[in-house]
């Protein structure tokens, strides 16, 4: 400022470089020395050029100028302390042991930071490798659905409780094997779908029948990881599973697969259901093996109707029955029961109602809860998809004080679709019929099949 002000008439170019000299001796960092050596040695050349009288009375009146403002900066950069500046060399080896200790720690986070991106770019083409072509929800489908022999408050809360997501809701009745509602008949009478970890119950009575297990032996998983099959049903956990099939061999899966009804119609006279189908032999290891089918039911496709009349089964204490489904007022009237064949199951089922519990409870089921707490459900998920389309299983049955009711919920589609999806779905529809009062003596929910008249009917 005073340069500027000054009643020397110095050239307006000579007055910026002097002062940029100035500000590089005393005002700049030591990494900029050398661009401030070219300003000097550039302002000297161009001062040198003036005549020598001007030329020393400039850098007179500039040395006083820039006096006071050189004390300022030396006061800033240099330390006026009568101390010794001298450090200990205990001293300076801490700070030579913080040096290599940052570089260590630096050298340390830029490998984890390294680690950490591939492991998310890892975990996040895993979870979106698979792309599915199919959508989760349709309009209309129930149009064409046969409902004249069905139970109205029943069939109302599967439909309001299925909305506009694709998929089948059937509900049984236990004790008689009668369809009480079929919403979207089309897809529940259809060739059926991989049964998913749904079929880990048809594993788990297998392995219970053999005498390989009970609900609390601890199975092996791993060199520090064991688990019982409650907890195992509970969270569907398909190593625990995989060891179990192993363990039986595909024969004896294979054996008490077609014993709970897979692999056969379900129906007796039911107009238009198709077949699932079961394996003749085991899948190729590589595949999995029978590891797999007793964990995903791989190479199986199972039907809603064989799922719902395999948990009646579990639900009555052991009688498969044929299911029947009345079309009409006098079919219902005129309804009898019929027996396939009677399981010897009854010992078991405590064993395995615990896991399908705890699936409810606090398994992967429990979403059901979000919507019905009033009466005890029991059931088991599956989740699983093939060829771009993902499928979401749900089986169920309530166990209520004036009797059960199965429902079997079972969705396509894509990433929407999968089994707590479908277990939330039932809750909504137990939470209907709860409202409008199914669950009560009064509604004529069958508790003894002793009571009912029944036919045995030989495959």
């Amino acid at each position: 400022m005073f340069l500027k002000n000054s009643t020397f008439s110095l050239p307006e170019a000579a007055k910026s470089r002097t002062i940029s000299a100035v500000e590089c001796l005393y005002g700049l960092p030591a990494r900029w020395q050398g661009s401030c050596i070219e300003i000097r040695e550039e302002s000297g050349s161009e001062v040198n050029q003036m005549s020598t009288g001007k030329s020393l009375l400039r850098l007179f009146v500039a040395f006083f100028v820039c006096l006071p403002l050189a004390g300022v900066s030396w006061a800033v950069h240099v330390n006026t302390s009568t101390q010794p500046q001298t450090k200990s060399k205990t001293q300076q080896r801490k700070v030579s042991e913080s040096q290599r200790t940052r570089r260590r720690i630096h050298h340390l986070a830029r490998s984890r930071s390294a680690h950490l991106t591939h492991a998310s770019v890892s975990t996040r083409r895993h979870r979106y490798h698979e792309r599915f072509h199919m959508s989760s929800f349709a309009e209309d489908i129930a149009n064409g659905d046969i409902t004249a022999g069905e139970d109205p408050v029943v069939r109302q809360a599967a439909l309001d409780a299925l909305g506009n997501m694709n998929g089948t809701v059937v509900a049984i009745e236990p004790t008689s094997g009668r369809v009480l509602a079929m919403v979207n008949q089309k897809l529940a009478l259809s060739s059926g779908a991989q049964p998913c970890s749904t079929i880990k119950l048809s594993v788990a009575l297998a392995a219970l029948s053999e005498g390989l297990v009970s609900k609390e032996t601890q199975v092996a998983l791993g060199r520090r990881s064991r688990m019982n099959l409650t907890t195992a049903i509970a969270h569907s956990n398909n190593a625990y599973f995989e060891e179990l099939g192993r363990k039986l061999g595909f024969e004896k899966v294979s054996y008490y697969a077609h014993e709970y009804g897979l692999g056969e119609l379900a129906g007796y006279d039911i107009p238009g259901e198709q077949l699932g189908s079961y394996p003749d032999e085991a899948i190729p290891e590589k595949l999995g093996g029978v590891g797999k089918m007793c964990s995903y039911g791989e190479g199986v496709s199972m039907t809603p109707l064989q799922l719902g009349a395999m948990v009646s089964a579990i639900a009555n204490g052991g009688t498969l029955y044929y299911l029947q489904h009345p079309t009409t007022p006098e079919e219902v009237a005129s309804f009898q029961p019929r027996i396939k064949r009677q399981l010897d199951i009854a010992p078991l089922i405590p064993e395995l109602s615990d896991g399908m519990a705890g699936a409810v409870q606090y398994g992967t089921a429990r979403s059901l809860r979000l919507n019905f707490n009033e009466e005890e459900i029991l059931g088991k998920t599956g989740t699983c998809s093939h060829d771009g389309t993902r499928f979401g299983w749900f089986a169920s049955y309530a166990n209520t004080s004036v009797g059960r009711v199965v429902v079997v919920v079972f969705l396509e589609g894509g990433r929407p679709t999968f089994g707590p999806k479908a277990a939330e779905i039932a809750g909504r529809m137990y939470r209907n019929m709860y409202d409008h009062n199914f669950f009560i003596a009064t509604h004529g929910l069958p508790s003894d099949s002793a009571a009912m008249k029944t036919v045995s009917t030989t495959p």
